[in-house]
């Protein structure tokens, strides 16, 4: 991955203030000059069953991670790129254990050491799509009692989260909070938890993102499309978890997972065709639960049928037979492209992209200072001044300023602060994004109407800030001032 300038400049930063702190500050300046360096680091986190390994298969385009419940989906599993493919389980006292991918290409359920010893389970894969991405795959939340007492499930939530995974997320830039159906209070508690776990930007919507999986189960009948119910609902969410993540994307992980880890065959594509060729009541008969596809006579063997099952689910399989009856000529290849447009996954993708990728630089950077600033706080007295005063020097710059107006929109889309939602979501575009139609709301505007515009907003933020704002709201409306000021000289 090539650095961006944001995270450049504080990499080069690291280097010349490591020399000048103790042994304690030093191994964290060097740590985080380290990861500077490396791909945006990303926690997919959930509840038991809500489909996270399918979902990091999709990502990573490899189906590696085991869905099935064993050892190894009790430990957190990194993915990174390396050369080859090749998998260390790292016991918690540092010893690495070599294990080969299993006869499917998948990790080992069984693990070399017990799953209690183990800290974390090395994933490096020759995979394209992890060149710019780790994925950091963690345990299953336990569902949390909701009849208990607050204290209880205070107490609870504090234990939900086991060390290894805290650890994993605390290291993570960003995270996925993936659930199923609509979003429950344990699941919003869950999300808090992970926020109070994580480093200081990643505790925002600015880098948090909800993943409304098995979208497919709100199909209201069989064979039934889900998405005009799954769409409004993940909005619906989206609207509920605003303080929490940035947005809330519905998507069918089985079929991402099927179509991007190329797990349909032409075999199974055929098999699909002959079950479209079936006279309607009977496949309507086959098509109408689980168990009557597997048990229902038919021309394709009962372990294809499971297989298709294990692939694409009855809401797949009807998706595909529609289109092999409208095309009866359809390739492999066309109808994994259909199905993969069909899981939501382009959408996710998209958002990714928007979120993560955009933002890579300025998320990784922040996530530097934040780490430095910690270490200020809690090491040693005589290391304060100086890694302090290396972070201010960095946020000072004029360039730099997306720094502490990202913190601010963090503070502002949390609630921290409360604005009017127009102010809200006008901090929220300036921190955001880069182009000034869109953080001014004029897309098509000449360059001299978007300068007059960000002399407005700078002049109305700043005269909020003097009159009428809470002394938070004014700390915010000081910082997007300067965010508007400087669009006004770059238009300029």
């Amino acid at each position: 991955m090539v650095a961006g300038q944001l995270s450049t400049s504080v990499a080069s930063m690291c280097e010349d203030l490591a020399p000048k702190v103790s042994d304690t500050s030093r191994a964290v300046v060097e740590d985080v000059a380290s990861r500077l360096g490396q791909p945006l680091r990303v926690a997919v986190a959930g509840r038991l069953k809500a489909g996270k390994s399918t979902l990091v298969n999709a990502l990573i385009g490899r189906r590696v991670a085991p869905t099935a419940a064993g050892e190894c989906t009790r430990v957190v599993t990194q993915f990174r790129y390396g050369p080859a493919d090749r998998i260390d389980v790292i016991a918690r006292d540092g010893r690495k254990h070599a294990v080969p991918l299993d006869a499917a290409g998948m990790i080992p359920t069984s693990l070399p050491i017990p799953a209690d010893d183990a800290a974390l389970i090395d994933v490096q894969l020759s995979s394209d799509r992890l060149r710019d991405l780790i994925v950091v795959d963690t345990p299953g939340l336990q569902s949390v009692n909701t009849d208990i007492s607050d204290a209880a499930r205070e107490m609870l939530f504090s234990e939900d989260i086991d060390d290894d995974s805290r650890e994993a997320v605390a290291g993570a830039e960003a995270i996925i909070y993936v659930f199923t159906q609509q979003v429950r209070s344990d699941d919003i508690e869950a999300l808090e938890a992970f926020a109070k776990a994580s480093q200081q930007l990643s505790s925002s919507p600015m880098n948090s993102l909800a993943l409304y999986n098995k979208a497919d189960k709100l199909s209201p009948g069989p064979g039934q499309d889900p998405w005009p119910v799954a769409t409004p609902i993940a909005a619906d969410q989206a609207t509920i978890l605003k303080r929490a993540v940035c947005d809330v994307v519905p998507v069918v992980g089985l079929l991402a997972e099927t179509a991007e880890a190329g797990l349909l065959t032409a075999a199974d594509c055929e098999a699909l065709r002959t079950l479209a060729g079936l006279d309607e009541e009977k496949r309507a008969l086959m098509l109408a639960s689980a168990g009557l596809f597997t048990s229902t006579e038919g021309p394709v063997d009962v372990e294809q049928r499971k297989r298709l099952l294990e692939r694409l689910d009855l809401y797949g399989i009807n998706f595909a037979i529609a289109h092999l009856q409208a095309n009866p000529h359809l390739a492999t290849g066309e109808l994994v492209r259909l199905l993969f447009a069909a899981s939501g996954f382009p959408r996710l993708r998209s958002t990714l992209h928007q979120i993560f990728g955009v933002r890579a630089d300025v998320i990784k950077a922040g996530w530097a200072l934040s780490r430095l600033e910690a270490a200020a706080s809690s090491g040693p007295a005589g290391d304060r001044d100086q890694l302090r005063g290396a972070v201010e020097q960095i946020v000072a710059r004029p360039e730099y300023h997306r720094l502490p107006l990202l913190e601010a929109a963090a503070q502002v889309t949390t609630g921290q602060v409360p604005l009017p939602e127009e102010m809200e979501s006008e901090v929220a575009r300036l921190a955001l994004t880069d182009d000034a139609g869109t953080v001014l709301g004029l897309p098509e505007a000449p360059r001299a109407q978007l300068r007059r515009s960000a002399i407005e907003a700078a002049s109305r933020w700043r005269a909020f800030a003097n009159g009428g704002a809470t002394p938070a709201q004014a700390r915010v409306a000081n910082v997007v001032h300067r965010g508007f000021h400087l669009l006004a000289q770059r238009l300029g």
